[in-house]
């Protein structure tokens, strides 16, 4: 995955971008591209870019020009259906230079404007400088797989891939955390865009498109998740006679593998963790690779979370090159401040460690692009949340019930075999706000509730800073208005995908960003 970073002088007495400070935001991102480096400068604007070649590997150097005007662009993902796009673009007279998606890009964005976002199929976070104008664009993909930060810093604008390169570009931005953003973060497991841990620092939205120019700022969202009310349930297929929804997920699922396998001029390998999520899409990898596709594991010397046999099953059933990687808690713990270093916020728990191990694999054994089911939980309710969720509203309804509580146990076999007390322990958690089962929230207020205890561990001085608000209320506050049409499963998935999806999943999980070693989530591209 490239990175890209710039500064925009946003006023006329701002100082113009200094091509050292660039230089600095770009060494920053070295990780991230490592194939080449360039920059573009004028008096007003700076750009630059760490490129991870995968596209046009010879001609597709970046920062790049737009043809038809003084235009110029830093891109970090993939168009998926570039080639489409760009046989529309000729067909209104357009011309390129390159092969590349990030021509067809800038030459959309001319051509549609801002509606040239709605038209990609892919995973992006790009800077668009109009010189003429004196326009900056800034964009972001529809479930944030790219990440794309800002700083506004003495009238000049700071963006990047990573908050490390901001801050490698002026000594004197503050560094200092945010105590929003650390209270989001106790309590969702992450901070929710546009909130980053970081004083000063904002993140562009996911599906969002902002635009500084005339000394105005206007942020759009050009895409946001949509679900079906309540009142279509009824005309939903009933079990055994949904076939045809059957079909049509199965012929998404594998265009949208083949795009990112055929797409691309590098070999495409895939994460298998022996899930259905992973083996799904490493199966559909397989087939359209057209050479001999590798798959990489970890493995645990810890047997409780080890699943190498389903791994080695899944790799010998489609004959992948199969690379493995043993895993000791040792191994977390030497490794853990570097994913620190890389995930630029706190983590509650050590699942990305095992993950930036292989993503070193990964590169080592020459593989810049790996496929993940990373996100299809939240896209097919996967979690055990929504399951949860489910028969607590059902409970809910009957609160003095105990045959319903005892559904749980259904669920987590665990409460029927713990000792009494545990089990009444157990029910205390799930039995939160049980009464109020139509309540915004209701599916994961025991998570947010009980990962709030954390911050008893708060210094004193920052329990005074967080105790002025509540991120709970203030997200529900922000709810989309036609939320509470949506049916109880889609109102969970909604918020999975807001909380958790682009802040942790992603980021911290399923982007390790090691040497140049790019995740593409073949399932949370809509």
């Amino acid at each position: 995955m490239c990175g890209i970073a710039g500064i925009v002088a946003l006023s006329a007495n701002a100082p113009s971008p200094s091509r050292r400070a660039l230089l600095r935001m770009v060494g920053a991102l070295a990780h991230r591209g490592p194939d080449e480096r360039g920059l573009y400068r004028d008096q007003r604007a700076g750009l630059a870019h760490a490129r991870l070649s995968i596209i046009d590997i010879a001609g597709g150097q970046q920062p790049l020009s737009d043809p038809g005007g003084p235009a110029w662009i830093v891109f970090n993902g993939e168009i998926f259906n570039y080639v489409e796009l760009r046989e529309q673009l000729i067909s209104l007279g357009h011309r390129f230079r390159t092969r590349s998606d990030t021509e067809v890009v800038i030459q959309a964005y001319r051509a549609w404007g801002e509606a040239a976002f709605e038209r990609m199929n892919g995973q992006w976070a790009l800077a668009i400088w109009d010189a003429s104008a004196n326009r900056l664009i800034l964009s972001r993909d529809r479930t944030g797989i790219c990440p794309l930060y800002i700083c506004n810093h003495q009238g000049q604008l700071h963006f990047a891939s990573e908050i490390k390169a901001i801050f490698a570009a002026n000594p004197a931005i503050p560094r200092a955390l945010d105590p929003a953003g650390i209270d989001q973060t106790f309590t969702f497991w992450s901070s929710v865009p546009p909130q980053s841990v970081f004083q000063g620092i904002t993140e562009i939205e996911p599906g969002h498109v902002r635009t500084y120019a005339r000394g105005a700022v206007r942020d759009r969202a050009f895409w946001t998740p949509c679900y079906a009310p309540r009142s279509d349930e009824r005309r939903l297929p009933s079990a055994g006679c949904n076939d045809d929804v059957i079909d049509a997920v199965r012929s998404a699922l594998e265009a949208a593998t083949a795009l990112r396998m055929v797409r691309s001029d590098v070999p495409v390998g895939s994460y298998l963790s022996g899930g259905l999520d992973s083996s799904l899409v490493a199966a559909l990898g397989s087939r359209f690779a057209g050479r001999r596709f590798q798959t990489f594991s970890v493995r645990f010397t810890d047997a409780e979370y080890d699943e190498t046999s389903y791994q080695r099953l899944m790799a010998r059933t489609i004959a992948s090159e199969h690379h493995e990687l043993m895993v000791s808690r040792q191994d977390i713990a030497e490794v853990f401040p570097k994913v620190i270093y890389h995930t630029e916020r706190p983590i509650l728990r050590t699942a990305p460690a095992p993950l930036f191990l292989l993503s070193k694999l990964v590169r080592e054994r020459g593989i810049k692009v790996v496929l993940t089911g990373e996100g299809a939980d939240e896209m097919f309710a996967g979690y055990d949340v929504f399951r949860e969720g489910k028969i607590r509203r059902f409970w809910g309804r009957q609160p003095a019930s105990t045959r319903r509580a005892a559904l749980l146990s259904r669920l987590y076999p665990y409460i029927s075999r713990s000792p009494v007390h545990m089990q009444a322990i157990a029910l205390k958690f799930f039995g939160h706000g049980i009464s109020a089962p139509d309540a915004p929230g209701f599916a994961h207020s025991p998570r947010w509730r009980s990962t709030s205890a954390i911050k008893r561990l708060f210094s004193a001085d920052m329990r005074a800073a967080t105790s002025q608000a509540d991120p709970v209320t203030e997200l529900l506050d922000r709810l989309p208005p036609d939320f509470c049409r949506w049916t109880p499963l889609a109102q969970d998935q909604y918020l999975e995908t807001k909380t958790l999806l682009a802040g942790y999943l992603l980021s911290s999980q399923g982007r390790p960003d090691v040497d140049g070693a790019l995740g593409r989530g073949a399932l949370s591209i809509p």
